[in-house]
């Protein structure tokens, strides 16, 4: 079982602690109760380990300036339009946090707070626990969240539950910004993912309510390719690609391998969606993990979730829950 997690600063008057979780082949994932975060993830590789995310070595450097390094995002997390939902006959009204929008659930969302940690008995692995009370950030009713990381081999196993008392909407993802071989650009990352088609934005980046198929776009990776655009420069992407309905569950739904190919990231889930966001907004004035200095497109992210703004598009997947239909997600990462 993980060793007993161990202080590394304090937010908001609370202690915050980090569990590093060993696997039999090697790799170390370092866990924090700051927004139940990975902070480090290493992964054996010829002449030594890599990190394989994107991080801060000081925990201090997480609430001035991490955007959403390794954080779990909610209570809805990605964005919702005009900061504003109507739920059973009644509007609310959220803190907007991105121009006019609401953003990874606000300000002080789920991934800006401390959480309870503890070991799990008998396995490499966490559970994280936190109470969102009725009104936070705007959103009705008492919601009672629980993540839990287990490591087995190479493999990253994410269990996400969440009980309310009332029906309120919940989209809860894992932020991980990945690069794979540890420094520079992912612009020759190679990407597949198993999605037909994507919901269209506008500028600000809200669902225009059209899905529309991937046949012809920047968001083709029905086969592998590159994160690069036609001139070789990185490839801007801020999208939600709709994952195959019929697919198999036992598949991964994303592929990615190492330039080099030292190294292949595998991502299984149980969501409709992955909001594939490739960095080209990053701003990070401090060093990282090891000291190294981010650049725009240092990272890649893959957050299987429901789509955004799902609360404002009857026809999406609905995120809503109620007290006899909980929230319920699961997601597997394999790197190696």
């Amino acid at each position: 079982m993980a060793g007993a997690p161990r202080k590394i600063g304090t937010h908001e008057g609370r202690d915050v602690f980090e569990a590093v979780l060993t696997s039999e082949t090697g790799v170390e994932i370092a866990v924090m109760s700051y927004g139940a975060a990975i902070r480090d993830w290493r992964v054996p590789v010829a002449g030594g380990k890599r990190t394989v995310v994107l991080g801060f070595d000081r925990f201090e450097d997480y609430p001035a300036h991490s955007p959403y390094f390794g954080a779990v995002a909610g209570r809805v997390a990605n964005r919702i339009g005009g900061s504003r939902f109507t739920l059973d006959g009644r509007e609310y009204r959220l803190p907007a946090n991105e121009g006019e929008n609401h953003l990874h659930g606000g300000p002080r969302g789920i991934g800006r707070q401390v959480w309870d940690m503890e070991p799990l008995s008998g396995a490499e692995g966490v559970r994280l626990r936190l109470v969102s009370p009725d009104g936070e950030m705007g959103y009705p009713g008492r919601l009672a969240i629980t993540v839990t990381y287990q490591l087995e081999g190479n493999r990253l196993r994410l269990d996400f539950g969440a009980d309310t008392d009332r029906p309120t909407p919940v989209n809860i993802v894992q932020h991980n910004y990945f690069n794979l071989m540890g420094e520079g650009d992912v612009r020759d990352h190679m990407l597949e993912v198993a999605a037909d088609a994507y919901t269209v934005t506008g500028e600000d980046l809200i669902p225009t309510g059209e899905i529309r198929s991937v046949s012809g776009t920047h968001l083709d990776f029905r086969k592998p390719r590159r994160l690069c655009d036609a001139a070789g420069g990185p490839l801007a992407c801020d999208d939600n690609l709709v994952l195959d309905g019929e697919r198999d569950l036992s598949a991964p739904a994303a592929t990615v391998t190492a330039p080099d190919e030292s190294l292949t990231l595998r991502l299984w889930t149980d969501q409709p969606g992955i909001q594939l966001y490739t960095g080209g907004m990053m701003h990070v004035p401090v060093p990282g993990l090891d000291g190294r200095h981010y650049p725009r497109f240092g990272g890649l992210c893959l957050e299987d979730q429901n789509f955004p703004d799902a609360i404002n598009h009857p026809h999406f997947p609905s995120p809503v829950i109620t007290p006899e239909r909980p929230y319920r997600h699961w997601c597997e990462i394999e790197i190696g």
